[in-house]
């Protein structure tokens, strides 16, 4: 029953829907539905819910969609979180999970990927020939052409076509005030990880059997190998946050504007300060997908010089989780926060990219390292929670709590080691892992459960981790 998997919360400030089974709902901390309270005393907000991977963030909770009246709403950088745009890719490889069997292999993988992805958190990408006014003001369409691969096969390109958006249009005026420091961080991080959660996970693919034929026409296969990434803006969005969040800040202690958490920050949509963010903030989703376009790029590279010239890398799709913008719904036009929130639409919604306008785009929800992560496609009602569903498992518990928890032992079993079945990952010792272990998360399948309980979205694949490349 949809119902299980539903609740609606009242609270001082207003209500917050809440999407999670009997289990994950009872487990949810009181300082969620405490956030929850704060961020429904913004003014004007229409609706506000969680995902079931909810789970407290600066400001606001991972797992939050908020949304206003385009008309007269607000903004706020703490709803949509620093790192700007942060998201996930899948790209499609030529190889069977059979190709990759020998953990040997796995290991020159990985090896590979690393020659042309930097996993140090400050190392300096591969790709100082790309502008980076080019890509911050176009997006995708700010890459030299070498970069684009299948630019040169038009009829099998997907690089432009297949994702979320390739471009996000804004006043570029405002990056004239953006301080020269920034623009040098951000450059030399265009390509790179960064640290914490992000990742490049080989993965093989399982098709639900109830969906297979839209799988097939996704064109993915039982046993497929695909590229699973995960990153975001790194520098320049972090940037973003930081000089637009003291300018609001002080214009809301000077117009008293706040709520009973004085670090939530927000502005109207009308105000100029609330206009530069957005503008900055588009700057920021434009770095995002590129730079996950690079890892990509990177991981094609190490492809063909491990697996030889017939190597493919396809891309499936790209979307985001972290991004603020307007969506029209039933001819009215709303301001759409997601913090932690993946956008999953159904067929024939006219926000889809014209390949997948017949189907649904994919929904793509990463587990935690060491477990499956999931393909999903958007149901018709999801149209109550604007579309929105999960975007991992979600955490719950710190880092610090984790390796104070979780031995070494347990979380090299997690991952197999020792066993024809390892996940191979490219840390150097199993102690800088442990935080990031499944026992750090949610159960992914049981957030994957509320969902489609919930009627929201429903499960085209599952992709079982084979090796992985993590930022250090």
């Amino acid at each position: 029953m949809k119902e299980n998997f539903y609740q609606k919360v009242q609270l001082p400030a207003g209500q917050v829907h809440v999407y999670a089974g009997p289990e994950l709902f009872a487990s949810l901390d009181y300082k969620v539905f405490e956030m929850a309270n704060n961020n429904l005393q913004i003014p004007k907000q229409v609706y506000m819910s969680y995902t079931p991977d909810v789970h407290v963030g600066l400001g606001t909770c991972i797992g939050t969609t908020a949304v206003w009246n385009a008309a007269d709403g607000f903004v706020s950088p703490s709803i949509v979180g620093s790192d700007i745009g942060c998201g996930m890719r899948v790209q499609l490889t030529s190889l069977h999970k059979d190709d990759l069997k020998e953990v040997k292999l796995r290991r020159k993988f990985v090896r590979a990927i690393e020659k042309y992805l930097p996993a140090e958190e400050h190392a300096r990408g591969h790709f100082s020939d790309i502008r980076l006014e080019h890509v911050v003001k176009k997006g995708l369409h700010g890459l030299p052409k070498k970069y684009i691969p299948d630019a040169y096969t038009p009829r099998k390109a997907t690089s432009l076509t297949h994702v979320e958006s390739s471009q996000f249009y804004f006043d570029d005026e405002v990056l004239d005030k953006f301080p020269e420091m920034v623009w040098h961080r951000a450059h030399r991080q265009l390509g790179t990880l960064g640290g914490g959660n992000h990742f490049v996970e080989i993965q093989a693919i399982e098709i639900a059997e109830e969906n297979r034929e839209m799988a097939e026409a996704w064109g993915l296969y039982d046993g497929q190998v695909v590229i699973m990434i995960h990153s975001g803006s790194r520098a320049w969005g972090g940037a973003v946050s930081q000089y637009c969040g003291t300018d609001i800040a002080k214009m809301m202690r000077q117009e008293g504007l706040g709520t009973a958490d004085p670090k939530l920050l927000y502005a109207p949509l009308s105000h100029p300060l609330g206009q530069n963010y957005v503008n900055l903030m588009y700057s920021a989703l434009n770095y995002a997908v590129v730079n996950r376009h690079l890892i990509a790029y990177a991981v094609r590279e190490a492809g063909k010089d491990l697996f030889g010239p017939k190597f493919e890398l396809r891309t499936l799709y790209d979307l985001m989780h972290n991004y603020a913008w307007e969506e029209k719904q039933d001819g009215h036009s709303y301001f759409v926060h997601r913090k932690g929130a993946t956008r999953a639409l159904p067929a024939g919604h006219p926000d889809n990219p014209e390949p997948y306008l017949s189907t649904g785009h994919p929904a793509l929800i990463p587990g935690s390292m060491g477990t499956a992560s999931y393909i999903m496609v958007g149901s018709p009602e999801g149209k109550a929670n604007h579309y929105s569903i999960c975007h991992g498992a979600g955490r719950i518990r710190s880092r610090n709590a984790t390796k104070q928890l979780v031995s070494v032992e347990e979380a090299a079993a997690a991952m197999r080691v020792g066993t024809d079945d390892e996940i191979v990952v490219n840390q150097r010792s199993m102690e800088s892992l442990v935080d990031e272990s499944p026992m750090a998360y949610k159960d992914v399948d049981q957030i994957i459960e509320s969902v489609v309980g919930a009627g929201l979205a429903q499960v085209v694949a599952k992709c079982k981790p084979l090796a992985a490349v993590k930022g250090t």
